[in-house]
């Protein structure tokens, strides 16, 4: 063991073990945001390097900070100081780790810049006040919010609402509770029509040829049910554009290391610091909800990818170490035979 000095918060600290407190924090860049129940693959030279002894140190000032004492440091860096305790330690372990692996060139960049944009989606589908097991949900909004992972804002919004084939009447239920009113379908274009919208949008922007991108969804039934049923519905393919995307719900979980049961939008905005702007059940609306926590996330340090796929019309989670690929140009995914 060697002995190592280090100045944190202006208190000069002996170490002389590497004992931080998150495991992730002692690993690669690559692997911010494992999956739960897997082993990253990583060997031991990846953990090595002096740095991580630095990181582990830093790690354990901050886990003895109060919360006043980690509100005024993230003041200080000029960081957010919204959120709860745990969160705040988060984000400046990630500060610290950041700014030390760029110190000693051990970082080969960010994994979440292998995306320039992350588009964000929250379908809102026709529904009753008790669905049936065998309900097939239409689709009757189709919201998307771009953000950039290099200026980390919002820089654009699809909005179109969709006309119902199979029940073209919305339940009271489902116009309480989405405040879409039965005009507005009427008056709405079929599915196919508007998906022709959404790959023209996307093409527009270059998504897939010049730049990079994925998707972002809060859970796993945007795509692998709602948008599933609904290509079904319509006697269209399945988008390839749209078989991969990122969870952010296990994304949450996993890096701010908080159970399932606390990654409802709601819970992830309120542990932030955040209010939920808008309407809720406005697809839009929680679009741009989804998309905050998910830059909020990125500013945290976060390296957000993809962790789920839809495989044969089956929901498929991608492991933490699998490699980063981004989403195909948007095509026509064209008819069903």
């Amino acid at each position: 063991m060697e002995e190592h000095m280090e100045n944190i918060d202006g208190k000069e600290v002996n170490v002389k073990t590497a004992n931080g407190d998150d495991d992730e924090q002692m690993k690669p860049s690559t692997t911010m945001c494992p999956k739960e129940g897997e082993t990253p693959q990583a060997s031991n030279s990846d953990f090595s390097h002096p740095v991580y002894k630095e990181i582990a140190l830093a790690n354990g000032h901050i886990n003895r900070m109060s919360k006043e004492e980690l509100r005024l440091k993230l003041s200080q860096l000029k960081l957010d100081t919204r959120g709860v305790k745990d969160v705040m330690k988060k984000r400046l372990k990630s500060h610290y780790k950041k700014q030390k692996l760029t110190q000693s060139a051990a970082d080969s960049g960010p994994a979440d810049l292998f995306y320039d944009y992350i588009c964000v989606v929250d379908f809102e589908a026709t529904c009753e006040e008790d669905n049936p097991p065998d309900f097939l949900h239409e689709i009757i909004e189709f919201p998307m919010v771009l953000i950039s992972t290099h200026t980390l804002e919002i820089v654009g919004t699809f909005q179109e609402y969709v006309k119902p084939e199979l029940y073209p009447t919305l339940s009271d239920f489902c116009v309480k509770l989405t405040g879409i009113t039965q005009d507005k379908v009427d008056a709405a274009k079929p599915f196919p029509a508007v998906l022709k919208r959404v790959v023209k949008w996307l093409e527009e922007r270059e998504l897939g040829t010049k730049y990079k991108y994925t998707f972002l969804t809060d859970g796993a039934w945007d795509m692998s049910k709602f948008l599933n049923i609904q290509c079904r519905i319509s006697q269209i393919r399945y988008p390839r554009f749209a078989r991969k995307w990122i969870n952010i719900r296990k994304s949450y979980g996993n890096f701010y290391k908080v159970p399932r049961t606390q990654t409802k939008l709601s819970t992830m905005l309120d542990k932030l610091g955040l209010q939920y702007e808008g309407r809720p059940h406005s697809g839009l609306d929680d679009s741009r909800n989804i998309a905050r926590v998910a830059l909020r996330m990125l500013q945290d340090g976060c390296q957000l990818r993809v962790n789920e796929h839809l495989h044969d019309g089956q929901l498929v989670s991608v492991p933490s170490w699998a490699p980063m690929d981004g989403a195909p140009p948007p095509r026509w995914p064209g008819t069903r035979k």
